[in-house]
């Protein structure tokens, strides 16, 4: 039977950092649910096109913008099944399993638990928000993956090519077609150390707040 799955990563001169990446997809290669591996990649100038190749992903190269690179690269996928996940991204070891099984049961999307690579009192607060805001309003972000068969995808129109909010975009056409699946996936805090919990949760939520108002993702991004 033919590997079922796409794993779609949105890349930008990732060459350095996309090990672990890496690290944790292996395991549904050896499972035999990746069938393919996409770098949407919006212009590398590092060995990332490099990297691609010693790891037989195929790369799409497209113009940068998450929401353009996974609209791209999602055009051109011809399995079942498609995760998109970020480029800083870890799954636990349980996710081939977690997944198979979602796949063969059911038709809707799915997303992970959301999980910091750090110990603080405020990766842990953040996590926790972010996991509540996602069962509770059925808004989770793009850090916390997305596996969506690739007839609903397409069926909801997919990534629309924005330059911010592209995931809450396609998860508000997912209401009622999302769960949460027992996976963590855990992502860099490096940018809320860097600018503080408070500042960077709070800067996310009014951005959050301000697109559900109908303010648009190009003027929201010149802002973020």
């Amino acid at each position: 039977m033919p590997a079922p799955l796409t794993v779609i990563l949105p890349t930008l001169n990732v060459a350095q950092t996309l090990g672990p990446t890496l690290a944790s997809l292996y395991q549904g290669v050896d499972d035999g649910l990746i069938g393919e591996l996409v770098f949407a990649d919006g212009g590398s100038t590092d060995d990332t096109a490099a990297l691609a190749n010693d790891v037989g992903a195929r790369l799409v190269a497209c113009a940068v913008g998450r929401g353009t690179q996974l609209a791209a690269a999602a055009q051109t996928v011809k399995t079942p099944w498609m995760l998109f996940l970020h480029a800083d991204t870890v799954l636990s070891a349980d996710w081939p399993w977690a997944v198979r099984h979602h796949i063969t049961t059911s038709q809707k999307a799915a997303h992970f638990r959301l999980a910091f690579d750090s110990h603080s009192r405020g990766a842990k607060c953040t996590a926790g928000w972010a996991n509540l805001r996602s069962n509770l309003f059925g808004l989770p972000y793009g850090d916390q993956g997305l596996l969506i068969s690739t007839a609903l995808y397409r069926s909801v129109g997919g990534y629309p090519e924005i330059p911010l909010m592209e995931d809450v975009a396609l998860v508000r056409k997912l209401r009622g077609h999302l769960v949460e699946l027992p996976v963590t996936a855990t992502t860099s805090a490096e940018k809320y150390e860097r600018e503080g919990y408070i500042t960077r949760g709070g800067k996310n939520l009014l951005t959050l707040t301000k697109y559900l108002l109908g303010v648009s993702p190009e003027a929201l991004a010149k802002k973020y």
